[in-house]
């Protein structure tokens, strides 16, 4: 009996030991695979970032030697009026990025999924789905021009058609008023970013056990009470996921800035990304431009930090 024992012993270290080798060995195999991706991340990432970090901490116009300032780029930010407000202004663009789109999209992705798919043809969801979707996938330029005229406070559509309903008094300068262009910008926003949250959440409700929604219908919860007890916390993976992505991108808008507002009037939508565009090119400011990036880069990362230790802590929460 100890014989046979130890043969099986001795016959299970064998092949754990060739497991380990084969692992060993199929490990290696990636890397080659892994040197061009390596090689495009710091040739696009790390290079520009500590090529930028250096120039945050000089003057120079963009032509010439740059010379070495040390902080004095970022001293000067901690005073800069238009810097905070840009930043104050990135604010509401997660409001207008990540709250408002996320909330309505996990809406209409439920009534989509839960309610018309069901009752109607399943083609009906997907084309709402990608109706909703379409301003994602418009270059920011064409969705620029759509809203400049349609916006434009003399032959505009809105207030066109607000004249025609004898509503004069609405008929406003949407993007040129001090008042009005951030609201008009983040409406843009909105309108952008509603279909994103729509597609994920619709592709996450699809892997959740239909069962349980079976289950909660036959002992008498109403849609709501479903939709509150069993969609949101089977889609908080993809809810992270919505968040965080969306909110990076809040962080670093430019495009629709640049075509709508470039900024004004007087800096009302300014925000980071484009006031560091403002001092790199216009203003001939490299190095002050460098220091709003860099200051940005490290906003964006330390807010994907916090997004991803607050997903890990909720999945051992929930593992608990």
């Amino acid at each position: 009996m100890t014989t046979v024992d130890e043969t099986r012993a001795a016959a299970g270290r064998e092949a754990r030991t060739r497991a380990a080798r084969r692992l060993r060995t199929g490990q290696s195999g990636y890397w080659p695979y892994l040197v061009p991706g390596g090689l495009l991340f710091v040739a696009v990432i790390v290079v520009p970032f500590f090529m930028n970090l250096y120039y945050s901490m000089t003057k120079w116009p963009g032509i010439g030697d740059p010379r070495w300032v040390g902080f004095d780029n970022y001293v000067r930010l901690a005073s800069d009026e238009t810097f905070w407000m840009s930043f104050r202004n990135s604010i509401a663009m997660i409001v207008a990025m990540v709250v408002v789109p996320t909330l309505i999209g996990l809406l209409l992705a439920a009534v989509l999924f839960d309610y018309l798919a069901k009752r109607f043809d399943g083609r009906v969801a997907s084309t709402l789905r990608a109706t909703y979707y379409l301003p994602q996938i418009l270059p920011v330029a064409v969705a620029g021009i759509l809203w400049g005229w349609i916006l434009n406070p003399q032959t505009g559509a809105l207030n066109v058609l607000l004249r025609q309903v004898g509503l004069d008094s609405w008929a406003l300068n949407w993007l040129g008023d001090t008042t009005t262009a951030l609201p008009t910008v983040m409406m843009v926003m909105i309108w952008v970013q509603i279909g994103y949250p729509v597609v994920i959440f619709m592709a996450a409700l699809s892997r959740v056990d239909p069962e349980l929604y079976e289950a909660a219908e036959l002992d008498g919860a109403g849609w709501f009470r479903r939709f509150r007890a069993i969609t949101i916390p089977q889609i908080k993976p993809e809810t992270f996921v919505v968040t965080l992505t969306c909110t990076i991108a809040a962080l670093k808008v430019f495009g629709p800035i640049y075509v709508l507002t470039k900024g004004g009037p007087e800096n009302t939508t300014n925000v980071p990304s484009y006031f560091s565009y403002q001092n790199f090119f216009p203003k001939s400011q490299v190095g002050y431009g460098a220091a709003i990036a860099t200051v940005l880069t490290i906003l964006v990362v330390v807010v994907s930090i916090v997004f991803m230790r607050a997903q890990a802590a909720s999945e051992r929460k929930e593992g608990i």
